[in-house]
């Protein structure tokens, strides 16, 4: 293989034409008319003694169809060189498998950081959605292959404002999960390329408490190290880098949630050194994906209206914002988080995520046997066709037959 390359530079991968046969492509393994005809219908559905009603907003936002439009679109402008994608675009294993199959290879991960070692000038990179660490960015550029960036905009937004903490000298709080790619890309340049930076992840409020009373008393600095260990910035002094800091977060995230860490946050560093410096010492922007809140808004909205037997929450396992959907139903009612419909084992039984253990879980005698009423709800990396599978499969417990019940025909 030629192992050399023309430097990279600036490719349009949107062309008309380009986007003409992505278009089609990524309908055809991803579009539902029953979907978009339920959408258009009040997302209502009821026969067999079985009602399903979807969520306002659910499924692909906009960042995720772009990121997905310029992997496929990459297949067709790099014909004939490899191409990598740098983990996962998203967070669903049927789109990740659908994306090899078109002839995208994987970069594989070792502790965490994606192994580059086989890369040539000749290759394309895809980074994902997620976005990508400084050094794995800079890496990658120093080989010189040819770079497709999907980072979703939403995410740019937040490196924009841990950026310009950095420059004030100010700490990033970063609420989210410290093993997430965004969350270590957001981390990577809150620290910079010079190292100048500091950030400290905090998960929850339980961690923002730890945060907090440190703030406000001090405290065993070698015990608070152990407890953030690979949730910080190299040589991080809680005693000097929490003195002026500014809440950041991971974009999805439930933002009641992180209202709350930047309240409590704000509050302890009031009570520190008082209200009237708050200035000196706090900052926080909103950076919660809009995206991400309207779907835990609609799922809200259903819960609060609709009265439901279950949810069902499709979508990946590792996908972050549809987990908080997944939350957000446990608190209310028997909630079935599941990848896809081959997960409805029958009508007695059915396998999912179980938030708590970390892994999935056969629950039995799960679906009522008389009338019941089951919302539908999707992470925002989860295509209309998985859906679309699961309230067929749903149907077939019943023996109804969706086809016939609906106007629709597939082309």
């Amino acid at each position: 293989m030629n192992k050399t390359a023309p430097p990279p530079g600036k490719v349009n991968l949107r062309t008309p034409e380009v986007m003409s046969l992505v278009q089609a492509e990524v309908e055809r393994h991803y579009r539902s008319p029953l979907v978009e005809y339920l959408q258009g219908t009040g997302g209502c559905l009821s026969a067999g003694g079985l009602t399903v009603r979807l969520a306002k907003a659910f499924g692909f936002c906009y960042g995720v169809e772009r990121a997905i439009d310029l992997a496929y679109a990459t297949t067709k402008v790099f014909r004939g060189r490899r191409i990598f994608l740098l983990g996962e675009i998203i967070h669903n294993p049927e789109v990740n498998d659908q994306l090899t199959a078109l002839g995208i290879q994987r970069l594989q991960e070792h502790e965490g950081e994606s192994d580059l070692d086989n890369l040539h000038a000749s290759d394309v990179v895809i980074v994902p959605a997620f976005g990508a660490q400084v050094k794995t960015m800079a890496r990658i550029a120093q080989i010189g292959c040819q770079i497709v960036d999907t980072t979703c905009g939403d995410v740019m937004t937040v490196w924009k404002r841990v950026r310009q903490y950095r420059r004030e000298g100010v700490t990033s709080i970063i609420h989210g999960k410290a093993w997430h790619e965004e969350t270590k890309a957001t981390a990577s340049r809150a620290v910079g390329e010079d190292g100048s930076g500091h950030y400290l992840v905090v998960y929850d409020l339980a961690e923002t408490d730890v945060v907090c009373e440190y703030i406000r008393r001090g405290g065993n600095k070698e015990e608070f190290l152990r407890k953030f260990q690979g949730a910080m910035s190299p040589a991080f002094d809680p005693d000097i880098h929490l003195q002026f800091v500014g809440v950041a977060n991971q974009t999805t995230m439930m933002r009641g949630e992180t209202e709350e860490v930047q309240r409590r946050i704000r509050r302890a560093i009031a009570d520190r050194y008082g209200s009237e410096k708050l200035p000196e010492h706090f900052r926080f922007f909103d950076t919660i994906c809009g995206a991400t809140q309207e779907r835990q808004d609609a799922l809200r909205e259903m819960l609060d209206r609709q009265k439901l037997d279950l949810l069902i929450v499709v979508g990946g396992y590792n996908s972050s914002n549809t987990s908080h959907l997944a939350e957000m139903g446990e608190s209310r009612l028997p909630t079935y988080f599941l990848k896809n419909a081959e997960k409805i084992i029958s009508n007695a039984q059915i396998q999912h995520w179980d938030l708590h253990k970390g892994c999935e879980v056969i629950t039995d005698h799960w679906l009522p046997e008389e009338n019941v009423e089951i919302g539908i709800t999707a992470g925002a990396s989860c295509p209309n066709n998985l859906i679309e599978e699961t309230i067929r499969r749903l149907y077939e417990l019943r023996e109804v037959n969706v086809a016939a019940m609906l106007p629709l025909h597939r082309d």
